[in-house]
């Protein structure tokens, strides 16, 4: 399965126990695939060294260079048009779309409105891992 995680799902599972932790062990395990691009990746970069200020035990930048050489990164076109009411957001769509992914996984309301695009739905952590894992 191919999915995309909004970037408060990646951080949360990188950080912190709870379903985004399972979400990234299914990976690891390679139950799933997840799809980034490079605008992804630096907003996982950026989120992430935020947060490493608050947890200086964990070591974002060994974290994401393991992650970018197993996930599976593609080339995105943007979008025709913006599609959220958060236009940043709209990269996840991108990536989505471009990368055939059947899922978003995503804590976010303005994705979580969307609720389905292009025939790929969007989720929260928890029903993904009630649901699909």
């Amino acid at each position: 399965m191919r999915i995309v995680l909004d970037t408060n799902v990646f951080i949360s599972g990188v950080f912190f126990i709870g379903p985004p932790y399972e979400i990234l062990e299914a990976w690891v395990d390679k139950r799933i695939q997840i799809l980034i691009s490079s605008e992804i990746l630096h907003e996982y970069q950026r989120a992430g060294e935020e947060l490493s200020h608050q947890y200086p035990e964990i070591e974002i930048t060994p974290i994401l260079k393991s992650f970018t050489k197993n996930a599976i990164s593609i080339s995105v076109p943007r979008l025709p048009q913006p599609v959220c009411v958060d236009p940043d957001d709209d990269k996840f769509l991108a990536c989505a779309v471009a990368g055939k992914a059947e899922l978003i996984i995503s804590g976010d309301k303005h994705l979580l409105n969307i609720n389905d695009f292009q025939g790929i739905k969007i989720v929260k952590p928890r029903k993904f891992v009630d649901e699909y894992l």
